[in-house]
């Protein structure tokens, strides 16, 4: 069993003591039935009805009648607080997945991002509805056992010495046969998992699969996880059906055997006839029904929930400190905020040696033997007509994407030997489309230089052009996200800007970052940059952001041509001709935000 998934849930549990003790003591009363029912029925018979008292045997039905409708009461007021215990686990447990996910994510050992939303998306809530069903159905099933036991031994202990010993082989057997179907359970799951990642794979890059023919590979790979699932439900299925059959025949077999030993009970043991049937009222009524429910539920809900925990301790394990060796030291219990800004590598050099990329083994390179060295300090523009591989240039300096052949130098190291958290701190690429997530715009702003101040925040404010749009939003501290104002295009990538502006990444990398801006934003945006202390790299959008580099790296199907604006013109006919396309007027681009 998964004992560190269930230390989660009672951990998450017992944060809800006051409504799960009303659940225990409404169960009491819930179980009242239970714990009177044989009593009642045999005192109904001895000294009601056979005493020829009809009167007092209705007077202990009537008992049975009011515990009855006490134990109605019981179930209808346990509710509420039932549902104040498990509806808050969902929220405590994606608080813990998403935590995890990202520190797992930052360090760089996460394996898969469609793996993680699988568990975000399913585990959670799983987790809830199982931990419901458990509670709703094994609850009342346990206090249901513990009243009929207390009630048969009170009544008549040798009726509960010929009856447990069949319960007990029958419970056995389960027990045996439960084992088979957790295993099975857990290798489901798992593969649930492996096909939601492989589809999402193959459907993000469906185009290749088709342009490349893998269409029979790319069903392949499908086709062996869904055929791994398929087995494994099957068994699962049988098993089940195996379980069904030895818990019906077992929990029979205590009724059968105090049917067939009433005479033997009445003449050696001297019990009355309304003994014998309060037994049965206990056996039957209370006994076995709740049995049957314990295992059932344990053998399909308990089983699924064991095993969902298991992956749920998996997926909330936080890495130990020494896999994390480049970053800061901070708290990393759920909820806290970074203590300190990621370390950086100072003044770092870039450095590229004979650097190759193609997007598969038979496509020409997009990058093809580049050699290039850009000092700490450069303003470097990267130009080019569309699709030639300028974006692909940008992942490839950030690690995003891995060469082919050659190296990347950072700050004299290869890029694949620095660890990712270190290599994304000192290089940020900020891309087309900005991301802004749902929190206040000084989150936004500062999650990658938490320690800035409101003056730091003012500083970069000016600088990129964000203050205007800061002021009409009202101040940093205003909610953005789906119930906050609405954003254009270009007042998103002015956000992102100056979150970059502030943080202490010493490489700034800019792909089409201000292609929503107008001119003059973009010019201001780029100045910014361009004064502050570090690289810039810019893929540029318009013709003015070449001009303003100290060099220009134009990407040709030919290959690569470093220059000056000046040198460019006077030697390369497509840098003319991109310059004379750049200069042609067009209809500029939607949604503009202006500084």
């Amino acid at each position: 069993m998964s004992h560190h998934g269930w230390h989660v849930l009672g951990h998450e549990l017992r944060r809800r003591r006051r409504p799960l003790l009303k659940v225990a003591a409404w169960s009491l009363a819930e179980a009242l039935p239970s714990t009177a029912s044989g009593a009642l029925i045999a005192r109904a018979l001895d000294q009601g009805f056979l005493a020829h008292r009809p009167l007092t045997g209705c007077g202990y039905l009537a008992a049975f009648a009011v515990a009855m409708l006490i134990g109605a009461l019981g179930t209808r007021q346990m509710f509420p607080h039932l549902a104040a215990t498990v509806e808050p686990l969902r929220d405590q447990l994606v608080h813990r997945l998403v935590h995890a996910t990202l520190v797992r994510s930052v360090a760089g050992l996460d394996g898969g991002a469609d793996t993680s939303v699988s568990r975000l998306t399913g585990l959670a809530e799983h987790t809830r509805q199982l931990a419901t069903t458990l509670l709703r159905t094994v609850r009342p099933a346990v206090f249901k056992i513990i009243a009929a036991l207390a009630g048969v031994a009170t009544l008549a202990p040798a009726i509960a010495l010929i009856a447990m010993p069949p319960l007990l082989l029958a419970l056995g057997a389960s027990v045996l046969i439960m084992r088979a179907i957790a295993r099975h359970q857990r290798t489901l799951l798992l593969t649930q998992e492996t096909i939601a990642e492989e589809a999402t794979t193959v459907v993000g890059a469906l185009r290749d699969v088709i342009a490349c023919a893998a269409e029979p590979r790319a069903r392949a790979r499908i086709d062996q996880a869904i055929d791994t699932q398929v087995r494994h439900t099957r068994r699962m299925a049988r098993l089940t059906a195996l379980r069904t059959v030895t818990m019906s025949l077992g929990f029979q077999l205590p009724l059968l055997a105090l049917l067939a030993a009433t005479g033997w009970l009445t003449r050696h043991h001297a019990l009355t006839p309304g003994q014998i049937m309060g037994g049965l009222t206990y056996i039957s009524a209370a006994l076995v029904p709740a049995v049957s429910s314990l295992v059932s539920t344990v053998g399909s809900t308990g089983l699924e929930l064991n095993v969902v925990l298991k992956r749920l301790s998996e997926a909330t394990t936080l890495p130990d400190r020494a896999d994390l060796p480049e970053m800061s030291p901070q708290d990393t219990s759920p909820g806290s905020a970074p203590a300190a800004a990621p370390r950086v590598l100072p003044s770092p050099n870039l450095k590229l040696h004979a650097l190759t990329f193609a997007y598969g083994p038979h496509a020409k390179p997009v990058v093809n033997n580049l050699h290039l060295h850009v000092p700490h300090g450069d303003h470097l523009a990267i130009v080019g007509p569309s699709g030639i591989g300028k974006s692909t240039l940008a992942q490839l300096l950030t690690g995003t994407v891995t060469a082919d052949s050659g190296e990347i130098l950072l700050a004299g190291r290869s890029l694949a030997d620095i660890p990712p958290c270190l290599a994304r701190s000192t290089i940020a690429l900020i891309p087309q489309e900005a991301y802004v997530f749902a929190g206040t715009l000084r989150e936004n702003l500062t999650y990658l230089a938490p320690d800035a101040t409101d003056a730091d925040l003012d500083a970069s404010a000016d600088a990129v052009g964000l203050r205007t749009l800061a002021e009409r939003l009202g101040g940093y501290d205003t909610l953005l996200g789906p119930e906050g104002p609405q954003l254009s295009s270009g007042e998103r990538q002015l956000i992102a800007l100056t979150r970059v502006h502030l943080s202490p990444a010493p490489v700034v990398i800019l792909d089409e970052a201000t292609c929503y801006l107008d001119p003059a934003a973009e010019a201001r945006a780029e100045q910014a940059f361009a004064t502050r202390q570090g690289t810039l790299i810019v893929i540029a959008h318009r013709i003015t952001s070449a001009q303003r580099a100290r060099r220009i790296l134009l990407f040709s199907e030919n290959g690569t041509t470093l220059g000056t604006h000046t040198q460019l013109l006077a030697t390369s006919p497509l840098y003319t001709d991109l310059v004379g396309h750049w200069d042609t007027p067009h209809t500029p681009r939607p949604e503009p935000a202006t500084a």
